[in-house]
């Protein structure tokens, strides 16, 4: 086995080779510079997900977990254990309705400041309650 280790100036073909595949070398706006890499295609690909798509993602990530902990009540409140994996899922709930509000105020225009950070948090209190008591401490420590 051997492991080839790559050079800078291989580095920088082999992501020459990869704009050149994705830009297909039809710039359309000829942002390029002595080494004719597109730059145009990197407003093309975008690495985080839009308002949108992760105030959509976060909500079904809110519910699955919500409905998952509910499901699974009798199990979670059982042993130490499953205490401290219900405190945790409880402070996901928080998470992912923390960032649904977070990413809807953005979508929206509206900020609340400390608001949806107070609601997100009194939701997963209340939630984490209703499954066992020692859930509310797990979801206030994490």
């Amino acid at each position: 086995m051997t492991i080839q280790v790559l050079s800078l100036k291989s580095e920088i073909e082999l992501l020459k080779l990869l704009l050149d595949a994705v830009c297909f070398n039809n710039c359309d706006l000829g942002e390029t510079d002595s080494n004719d890499i597109c730059f145009c295609c990197f407003n093309a690909l975008k690495p985080m997900a839009e308002a949108g798509n992760s105030m959509l993602y976060s909500l079904l990530l809110f519910v699955v977990t919500l409905s998952l902990q509910e499901m699974y009540r009798g199990k979670l409140a059982s042993s130490e254990l499953f205490t401290i994996l219900g405190g945790f899922t409880s402070s996901l709930v928080f998470l992912f309705l923390l960032t649904f509000i977070g990413n809807f105020q953005e979508t929206s225009g509206v900020k609340t400041g400390w608001g949806a950070v107070i609601l997100a948090e009194a939701v997963a209190l209340v939630a984490a309650g209703t499954v066992h008591r020692l859930f509310v401490l797990g979801c206030d420590i994490v």
